[in-house]
């Protein structure tokens, strides 16, 4: 079982990337945070039935505790949506992905080496360099070579610094949430601390909606809407399917490189359906990261 939960998982979070890209592209200045009004309605759905029919415990108590961690996450989650409107999936999907790595190089920093071994400090300078190479290639390449690649698709992204910054801060937030939540879950309920973050991103959601629709008066346009819930849906289903994927422990060490290279899919599926098309370098440093980020999950057992 633990096999088709980690494709379930993999499937699932590279069509997260993929409706959420198709939902937050295009001149909607507030795409991003309907985006967080998507996932919150669709979180806190979750989080109701894991309370009141699951009986996870929860309280306010806990959701102040874990607040830190679900704000990093959340803040982190927001700025990718708003990033994925300046760069090609293919791209921001990879970089989003090495948090990883920085969580690695967060903990060498604040315990030493310890038992991290050669080839996970491999994988993170593999991750490292695949980064820099990304943002190297961006911004070197030509503006009619980029034009004439990007000739197939639908959408055109001008050379820009803010389309690398971007998710670049995602991951580096996505990887202190991460860092966080390995202490503050010494003494919380893993299920209470997934039902605390789900309820706070509802409370986003409900916050985005009064400034987007009630104060701002922008339409939701259900046309418009629709791949965004749907890249909500495949966020939260990868979540769930995830938690028993790796709570197979005898499977772990299998499992864990599946679901990390789900930004494979994520690469295939913005060639596939948004006609994304790098060139050999964009490749090459793509190539790089996701071999780290493979590596890591690897021996991340």
């Amino acid at each position: 079982m633990w096999f088709w939960l980690s494709i379930i998982t993999l499937l699932c979070w590279s069509g997260s990337d993929l409706f959420s890209k198709i939902g937050c592209r295009g001149q909607d200045k507030y795409a991003h945070l309907k985006m967080v009004m998507a996932v919150g309605v669709v979180m806190g759905i979750h989080a109701a039935y894991e309370i009141f029919i699951g009986g996870t415990e929860i309280s306010v108590s806990v959701i102040l505790t874990y607040l830190p961690v679900s704000a990093l996450y959340i803040l982190s989650m927001t700025i990718g949506y708003v990033g994925l409107r300046y760069i090609e999936l293919s791209i921001s999907s990879p970089i989003c992905n090495s948090s990883g790595a920085l969580v690695a190089v967060l903990i060498l920093i604040t315990g030493g080496i310890g038992d991290v071994s050669g080839w996970q400090l491999i994988a993170v300078a593999l991750v490292c360099a695949g980064v820099v190479g990304l943002g190297i290639v961006e911004a070197r390449e030509d503006d009619g070579l980029r034009a004439l690649r990007q000739e197939a698709s639908n959408y055109k992204y001008a050379k820009s610094a803010l389309a690398l910054v971007l998710p670049v801060l995602y991951c580096l937030l996505d990887a202190l949430g991460t860092f966080a939540d390995s202490l503050v879950l010494r003494k919380l309920n893993e299920d209470s601390a997934n039902a605390a973050y789900e309820l706070t991103f509802f409370l986003c959601a409900v916050v985005c909606f009064i400034y987007v629709v009630l104060v701002k008066k922008q339409p939701l346009v259900p046309k418009q809407e629709g791949a965004k819930y749907v890249g909500a849906l495949c966020e939260t289903a990868g979540q769930f399917a995830y938690i028993y994927a790796i709570g197979d422990e005898d499977h772990v060490m299998m499992a864990a490189p599946i679901i990390s290279a789900y930004c494979v899919a994520s690469v295939l599926w913005s060639r596939i359906f948004l006609k994304e098309k790098l060139s050999v370098k964009h490749y090459a440093a793509v190539a790089t990261v996701i071999v780290g980020i493979v590596i890591l999950g690897v021996f991340d057992a």
